[in-house]
């Protein structure tokens, strides 16, 4: 039997940056092959060549054993191709139905072809229970959800093969299972799925074989049940990944940041957050834990001043923060940073960089007045000088401060925003998901980078859905659920079981 797909020499370079080179290997069909290696190995790129975004510079596909020129993504569906986007490409404020039958009407006369098109995704849902409503708006839908209908869309599309880009990077470990059953239902119709993850964990668990790329090249092809994660790690990175990561000793030292009874109701008087007490010091990582959606991405709007209280207050050393009797909070992420507070926001893409600039100009972006000469201007050669600073102690790859950053990984867009504020100086440091889509290799030098800050005295509050992330840094652990903290405990009281409870509410400590 041929293989489903078959990469044979494919090659592609941007410029100076060689993304894929040589790159040749197989996967079978009716079977999950997963494709892991650090930010910036070529992954996206090669599947990118698949799917018809790019054309490879040279090498060839090959789909059940035939040369395929694949010159557009019409193409690569046509093929039988689908890709789910780590990024949803979804209309927010249409329906499920609107979003599957978008780019595929077949013709002017929609009001026709809707109750065919309906009747197609309620059978389609029920043979992979996908769960979802075809008549349901898209907003008002779980993440999830929304990665449900992403996959019914290639599914009502005939797609054969399936690629998933880092598809659990916002899952719940609830909504990571849900997914793997339809996964799993997927093989079982003789289907083939590529998913590129880092989470080796899921590699172990849910694919037949994996391929590891490493600087755009492939370093190894491997039958899961014969690998390990270690195996896996070391294979991406070229060398043995620190599990405990060295940390001084816990000394907390003076509160940096004190929050009493803060409050956050929406327009329609929702209570968001629940009246939050505690207290944060120098010297220490305190981990918010909990299922995204329960307060911890307003707590943290807050605390960086994109977002003001309905009541409640904050103390920064000792003084009230600034929010006064404002009715915006315009200016106020500025007079935050000017005090002392840096800020990893949890969506780098929406909130921590702007895309069509460079990475020279992202690394100074809400500093601007630090970077002026004693002119008052820009100081631009002293910009690139410590861009280029940053950049080598940052391991940000390729290594180019002109390059536009929405061309870099994830990754290496995460290196650039944790290194900005890192650089600022910061008391008190707002981190948001920050190995969110993030390489194992990377993941170590953020926690190296945040254990480092932490021994320095700095103050920092971690939002992270990840449990062994939390175990890995934090002093103290809240927990929160439907905008309340529902727990609190410290890390050698650590306990899965404990902590899932009070994510659930279903445990008061």
């Amino acid at each position: 039997m041929h293989p489903a797909v078959e990469f044979r020499g494919i090659s592609k370079q941007f410029g100076a940056v060689k993304a894929n080179t040589d790159v040749s290997f197989a996967i079978a069909k009716g079977a999950i092959h997963g494709l892991v290696g650090e930010n910036g190995a070529g992954k996206s790129t090669l599947m990118s060549i698949l799917y018809g975004y790019y054309r490879a510079d040279s090498g060839d596909i090959l789909l059940d054993g035939q040369v395929q020129p694949i010159h557009s993504s019409h193409e690569a569906i046509r093929l039988g191709i689908g890709m789910v986007h780590q990024h949803f490409m979804l209309v927010e404020n249409m329906t499920v139905l609107d979003n599957v039958m978008l780019g595929a009407e077949g013709g002017f006369q929609l009001a026709s072809q809707r109750a065919g098109v309906e009747a197609r995704l309620r059978e389609i849902c029920a043979r992979y229970r996908l769960d979802v409503d075809p008549l349901a708006t898209i907003h008002d839908l779980s993440v999830g959800a929304q990665q449900r209908v992403e996959i019914l869309k290639q599914i009502y599309r005939s797609a054969n093969i399936l690629i998933l880009d880092e598809p659990t990077a916002v899952l719940t470990a609830q909504e990571t299972a849900s997914l793997f059953e339809i996964l799993r239902l997927f093989k079982e119709q003789g289907k083939t799925i590529i998913l590129i993850t880092h989470k080796l964990q899921e590699i172990l668990d849910i694919t037949d074989t994996v391929t590891v790329m490493r600087g755009g090249r492939v370093v190894g092809a491997v039958e899961t049940a014969r690998t390990s994660k270690e195996e896996l790690a070391n294979m991406m990175v070229g060398r043995p990944i620190e599990n405990n990561l060295p940390r001084a000793p816990y000394k907390p030292g003076a509160p940096v940041l004190e929050v009493r009874d803060l409050e956050l109701k929406d327009d329609n008087g929702v209570t968001l957050l629940n009246k939050l007490n505690f207290t944060l010091r120098a010297g220490e990582i305190v981990a918010i834990a909990g299922v995204s959606g329960n307060g911890q991405s307003e707590l943290m709007e807050i605390l960086s001043g994109m977002r003001l209280p309905t009541s409640g207050q904050a103390d920064f050393q000792g003084k009230p923060l600034p929010y006064g009797k404002r009715h915006d909070p315009d200016g106020l992420p500025r007079e935050f940073r000017e005090l002392g507070i840096g800020h990893v926001p949890e969506d780098r893409l929406r909130d921590g960089v702007v895309k069509n600039f460079s990475v020279m100009q992202n690394t100074f972006f809400g500093y601007q007045d630090k970077v002026k000469n004693r002119w008052g201007l820009i100081d631009f050669k002293g910009i690139a000088a410590r861009c280029a600073g940053l950049l080598r102690e940052f391991d940000v790859r390729p290594a180019n401060p002109d390059l536009r950053i929405g061309l870099l990984s994830g990754g290496n867009q995460q290196k650039v925003v944790i290194a900005r504020e890192v650089l600022a100086g910061p008391k008190l440091m707002l981190v948001g998901q920050p190995t969110r889509g993030v390489d194992i290799g990377t993941i170590e030098s953020i926690h190296t980078q945040l254990l480092a800050l932490r021994d320095k005295g700095v103050a920092i509050l971690l939002v992270s859905v990840e449990l062994e992330e939390v175990r890995a840094l934090a002093d103290r652990i809240l927990v929160m659920c439907g905008g309340s903290i529902t727990g609190e405990l410290k890390i050698e009281e650590f306990d899965t079981t404990r902590i899932g409870l009070l994510m659930g509410g279903m445990h008061k400590s």
